[in-house]
């Protein structure tokens, strides 16, 4: 296992890994940074490094970073694995280290980030290198930083403070608009709040060591800490300080804004280049006050390029979707082998399982669309057989070419709940959904003509073996 302090400790690992770009050329804002960031994982695919920029146009020291967690082997490198580590073996680390839960928090006395403060005059845009991610943004977007919340009805309790990773748009010097859909915890929060008539206290945290970054953009349950899941995915005691107001600090922070939502208040916000890959429109949403901004004496701004699939957001959101799934599945169906919900944040999940009994399987997908994940993304889930690898699409699409028939294997489930940012919902919010059973029929099941499916020849693991030590020779 690995931790680390900061974020700059994390990118001087991927730098000695091969997997960090510093860029040297003084480059702009726009539209340099996001075009670079959209360009990475086009030109270097699954295994992009992550982009350092400081030479700024207009900026003495302006310092930025994106990609951080855009690819396999950076994600393989955050949880302390070989670069090279497949995706499976990475999702079956997850699923060990998540069973540990819940690790423990270390509370500080103070951090690096509040080394200079501001608490008059805060000015986001004088504070921070703000830029578009897409051109047609309806503002300046802060995409990438964990959101700190409590619920005043219980405010002592640890377990339901919140980390989540929200859509900020900078609406003025000390103003932001942020996206709680219902599904989120922090939506909890804010409308035990608004009923109280008060402000929510928040903060905003900026610049995050890799592994607080995954725990607030996963769907735990509302009453696990992502402070206490980041301690066991890392296998130390994570570091927080407390903010004026009493809300937990990441101590690796590098940007610190403390801040209010506003109770009963509504603005527009968007639109917002946005996961899959079009524009979101404009709505009503919540308003942020910010009141005092600290950070380190050398920030770094990170920032996050989404858009068309794949993007960084796209290997940030996969196996962090996929473990909660696996684990919460997997307590009620122990037969339950790999989820796979790395697609258009789980838009589509594939789950792999044994069954029972005939029509298992469909069970199986019902049950994911009435979970956590299921009420706010799952539209389509796929079931296939335990012998079926989920991650590897070239075995899914065979079971689905050849296991479906169409009129017993798929399930309709007519004006579900969805993400309001799935562009297909109608109206806004809700969809049809779909099951599909991929698996071999067994008993008391008998349709259609499966005979006995085929193996591998003998010897060809050790074949395998030998012919991968040949290829790795020939490439040396």
């Amino acid at each position: 296992m690995k931790s680390f302090k900061d974020l700059r400790e994390f990118l001087q690992v991927l730098e000695t890994e091969g997997q960090l770009l510093r860029i040297t050329e003084e480059v702009r804002l726009e539209p340099d940074l996001a075009a670079a960031a959209r360009a990475i994982n086009q030109v270097a695919g699954e295994t992009s490094p992550a982009i350092l920029v400081n030479r700024i146009k207009g900026y003495e020291t302006a310092e930025v970073v994106m990609n951080a967690h855009g690819s396999w082997p950076n994600l393989a490198l955050m949880m302390g694995m070989e670069k090279n580590a497949s995706l499976n073996q990475q999702f079956f680390e997850f699923i060990r280290r998540y069973e540990q839960f819940p690790g423990k928090m270390e509370h500080r006395d103070s951090a690096p980030w509040q080394e200079i403060v501001i608490e008059k005059d805060v000015d986001l845009f004088a504070l921070l290198p703000l830029f578009r991610l897409n051109s047609a943004d309806g503002g300046f977007y802060i995409d990438k930083a964990c959101v700190v919340s409590r619920d005043l009805d219980d405010w002592d309790n640890e377990d339901v403070q919140n980390v989540g990773i929200y859509r900020l748009q900078v609406k003025g010097k000390n103003r932001l608009g942020i996206q709680p859909v219902p599904q989120h915890d922090i939506a909890i929060h804010l409308e035990h709040a608004e009923e109280r008539g008060e402000d929510l206290p928040i903060v905003i945290a900026i610049g995050n060591e890799p592994i607080i970054a995954i725990c607030g953009a996963m769907e735990i349950l509302y009453d696990q800490s992502e402070y206490k899941m980041a301690a066991v995915l890392q296998g130390s005691p994570y570091p927080v300080v407390k903010s004026t107001k009493g809300l937990d600090v990441p101590w690796g922070s590098q940007y610190v804004l403390e801040g209010r939502i506003l109770a009963r208040q509504r603005e527009l916000e968007g639109p917002f280049g946005e996961f899959p890959g079009q524009y979101s429109g404009c709505r009503n949403y919540p308003v942020i006050e910010v009141d005092r901004v600290s950070h380190c004496k050398s920030p770094l701004f990170e920032a996050l390029y989404l858009g068309m699939p794949w993007t960084e957001l796209d290997y940030m959101c996969a196996v962090n979707t996929s473990v909660p799934i696996y684990i919460q599945l997997k307590n009620e169906i122990p037969e339950v082998v790999a989820v796979n919900a790395i697609f258009t944040l789980g838009l589509i999940v594939i789950v792999s399982t044994k069954r029972r009994y005939g029509g298992f399987a469909k069970a199986v997908g019902l049950r994911v669309m009435s979970m956590q994940h299921g009420l706010g993304y799952a539209k389509i889930v796929i079931v296939v057989d335990e012998d079926v690898d989920p991650f590897d699409m070239k075995q899914v699409m065979w079971a689905v070419s050849v296991k479906v028939n169409p009129a017993g294997d798929v399930i309709m489930l007519p004006n579900m709940s969805i993400d309001v940012l799935d562009p297909a919902s109608q109206p806004e919010g809700m969809s049809h959904k779909m099951v599909i059973d991929a698996t071999t029929p067994i008993s008391p099941d008998t349709r259609g003509s499966f005979g006995q499916q085929l193996s591998n020849p003998p010897q060809t693991d050790e074949w395998r073996a030998k012919l991968g030590t040949m290829l790795k020779e020939l490439r040396k």
